[in-house]
């Protein structure tokens, strides 16, 4: 980077659908991931960190602008986004990339940076919808290049098991054709290449982005193995707690049985077998990103980006994995709204530190902008992570919320908003009676629906409260609506 410029590189990481309990040094023992073991074990993370939206692009939209959907207007995958903070960065002097997938609408936006690689979901058939233009990407053009097919619903219907496997499916072409391999090899060629003329570019933002571990669960062989052996974490659905759910998620579930979203069959009552493999693959997926991710740290560390740099590791929303009788995403649940949050940088912020204060997603478009101490011209709903960072604040948020429109798999209901308490979660569905109010002091895994409890009234009159006064101011702050009422 020039000389006159000591502002960090900043390197981003996003994975697409990967949940809080995948990391070894976080507690969960299952998993193998020695990459993010070591950010965590020289990091800060921050474990109760929450998603404004339960689907990929409303999440991401929040992220790269600082504000909720509700705001930015991006509430459902394919809604049109093509402006993000990264802009400002560019404006600022940093030189941007993206490797990997953004869920940008449309794909190709170039959103503020200077280079784009773009590989996006991994089941994306050639014209499946109209109203979407294909765009080929990376992946796509390297696929064709060798003559290799991609694997999708399309060829996964084909299989024998299609119905039973429940979007779990070994990868049987080339290790290194495999899109988590394959955004890994990019971006660590990219460091290679560009480390020549690094010295003529300002510092970097390199935005990294793993399409897995997003269905179809698709690991190659030698990474399931592992898990296959060895006990996972598998749900417990009772017939109490699937009466318990409100109508909306009860058509979601049979709308997820009826249809094979992203390659993936659900089934109403999995088998342990089916359950347990699904999980394997799952967690598969993510020991192969986070093979990837030992592999571009070294790259990074080799070239000398890591001597003034902020490596942020996170992912756009979780997956229930059978959890709650779900499949993927659309709900509230902890297990999908949930994700891993860890920042290193030893030398800003001292390691090994855990940061419970609940926090939302976005807020790491705030920390970043401070960081390469840009101002943003736009109020954000984002905060900033860096006091709490540093340890000048122990607290980032007293609640958080998230919010999703219906679209073409969350179908029976106009929207859904959450907000959550370190104590409390509550879910409101629009022009429905039914709710759900969990304790999650006594009920952390979300089993008992509280909603029609006569003694809670009161309480859920005074989070619908806070729920509507925080999503007022931040329409407030929203530039559309400041236009409009002459703000």
């Amino acid at each position: 980077m020039p000389e006159s410029d000591t502002r960090p590189n900043i390197i981003l990481m996003i994975t697409d659908q990967q949940r809080f309990d995948t990391i070894r040094a976080l507690g969960f023992e299952h998993m193998d991931t020695p990459n993010l073991d070591r950010l965590v074990a020289e990091g800060v993370s921050f474990t109760d960190c929450h998603v404004t939206a339960p689907s990929c692009a409303p999440s991401r939209a929040s992220l790269f602008t600082g504000q909720y959907p509700h705001a930015n207007g991006v509430f459902v995958n394919g809604d049109t986004w093509q402006s993000s903070w990264v802009e400002d960065l560019a404006v600022s002097g940093y030189h941007c990339v993206n490797i990997g997938k953004m869920h940008t609408g449309p794909l190709d936006t170039p959103l503020g940076f200077h280079e784009r690689f773009i590989v996006e979901n991994k089941d994306r058939p050639r014209g499946s919808n109209p109203t979407r233009p294909y765009v080929e990407d990376e992946w796509d053009r390297a696929l064709r290049a060798r003559g290799l097919i991609k694997p999708g619903r399309q060829s996964y219907r084909e299989r024998e098991d299609y119905e039973s496997s429940l979007g779990a499916f070994e990868w049987e072409l080339p290790e290194d054709a495999h899109p988590d391999f394959f955004v890994g090899d990019l971006a660590a060629r990219w460091i290679e290449q560009h480390a020549k003329r690094s010295t003529e570019t300002g510092p970097l933002f390199l935005q990294i982005g793993f399409p897995g571990p997003h269905p179809p669960y698709d690991p190659i062989l030698r990474f399931a193995e592992p898990y296959l052996q060895r006990d996972l974490p598998l749900p417990t659905v009772t017939d109490a707690e699937l009466k318990q759910q409100p109508a909306p998620l009860r058509a979601l579930r049979e709308e997820h049985a009826r249809n094979d979203h992203d390659a993936c069959r659900h089934l109403l009552e999995p088998s342990p077998e089916q359950l347990h493999r699904q999980r394997a693959f799952y967690c598969a997926n993510v020991t192969m990103i986070d093979r990837k991710l030992g592999q571009i740290l070294d790259a990074l560390e080799r070239h000398g980006y890591l001597d003034d740099a902020v490596v942020i590791f996170t992912s756009d929303h979780g997956d229930c994995l059978g959890d709650h009788g779900h499949s993927q995403k659309w709900t509230m649940y902890d297990v999908v709204t949930r994700v891993p949050l860890v920042v290193w940088s030893p030398q800003r912020f001292s390691g090994g530190r855990r940061i419970e204060s609940l926090c939302q997603l976005m807020d790491v478009g705030a920390t970043i902008l401070e960081l390469a101490q840009v101002e943003n011209p736009e109020p954000m709903d984002a905060l900033s992570l860096v006091p709490a960072l540093t340890g000048a604040r122990k607290r980032v948020r007293e609640l958080v919320i998230a919010e999703q429109r219906g679209d073409n798999v969350l179908r029976g209901v106009g929207s859904m908003t959450m907000v959550r308490t370190e104590r409390w979660k509550l879910v409101d569905f629009t022009d429905e009676p039914d709710g759900q109010l969990f304790d999650l002091r006594s009920d952390p895994f979300e089993l008992r629906n509280r909603w029609h409890e006569a003694g809670l009234s009161g309480l859920k009159s005074r989070l619908r409260h806070a729920l509507a006064e925080h999503l007022e101011q931040s329409l407030r702050l929203a530039p559309e609506f400041k236009k409009e009422w002459g703000g």
